[in-house]
């Protein structure tokens, strides 16, 4: 049962700051709502969405977009409740209430379900195999939240060579190596530029430096490991992710969600020892 965060820079039009799927879900109670708009689908068993004074059952394949900062709680029924699920970012995001007409929620019935939950399969599946390019995301996350298809550029500059020369290997060692001491020189010297040159071309091509990358990753990979090891102590999980002193961690990990990582886990549902 995945979950990932931060698969592409935040500063795109649209991103994902989260999303996973075939979750075995836990009962979650956010009085106070979640920070960004939440989109939530069954795929197995059934489960009851509190939201608005309202009792929302969600079965197999149905699903509810939720508004930033609307109170609201849900549970499984029965035995087994399995979701997916996306939360969404990026420099646009304060426009998609023009998109759902400011609603607190929107549900979809499982007839209109099937490209909500094909988006989510296909990020995650992309993401795992290393395949996904974060342009071609933030225009699927236009597709859906605006339920049209908008039109794709002629030109990825994805496929620029420079990209693929600079760029792109400077990311697989960042994925790869993420845990390690890494620094800006240690990683252009990697493609024989100065770090100057590289994080030009990080800000060309991903809209971030190379240190704002590798940080996010670090705290994608945190908030990964904050949800499928709610036991792991956080200057545990400070390590693991490539920081060495856990009051940095705590410090950059606040400064880039506005949440303390123990305030994070309680966020998801988890409860704080």
């Amino acid at each position: 049962m995945p979950i990932y965060f931060g698969l592409s820079p935040f500063n795109l039009p649209l991103t994902l700051e989260s999303v996973g799927n075939h979750w075995n879900q836990e009962p979650v109670r956010r009085p106070g709502g979640y920070p960004l708009y939440h989109w939530l689908q069954t795929e197995q068993g059934c489960g009851t969405v509190e939201i608005c004074g309202r009792s929302l059952s969600l079965k197999a394949n149905e699903g509810i977009l939720i508004s930033p900062d609307t109170p609201h709680s849900y549970r499984r029924d029965g035995e087994i409740w399995l979701t997916s699920f996306a939360t969404f970012t990026g420099t646009l995001s304060a426009d998609i209430p023009k998109i759902v007409n400011k609603a607190p929620f929107t549900l979809i019935s499982s007839a209109d379900s099937r490209p909500f939950r094909r988006f989510v399969n296909r990020t995650v599946a992309a993401h795992e195999s290393h395949r996904l390019d974060a342009l071609s995301l933030s225009a699927e996350c236009y597709e859906f939240l605006l339920r049209f298809s908008c039109g794709r550029q002629s030109h990825n500059p994805a496929e620029h060579p420079q990209y693929q020369k600079y760029v792109l290997p400077v990311i697989q060692k960042i994925e790869t190596d993420y845990n390690q001491p890494l620094t800006v020189p240690e990683l252009s010297s990697l493609v024989y530029v100065t770090p100057q040159y590289l994080s030009r071309l990080f800000q060309r091509f991903l809209g971030c430096s190379v240190y704002t990358y590798l940080q996010n990753l670090r705290i994608s990979k945190a908030k990964e490991l904050l949800l499928t090891e709610p036991e792991t102590e956080v200057q545990h999980i400070a390590h693991r992710v490539g920081f060495q002193d856990s009051s940095h961690f705590i410090s950059v990990f606040r400064s880039a969600t506005g949440y303390t990582p123990l305030e994070f886990r309680k966020l998801h549902g988890f409860p704080v020892f």
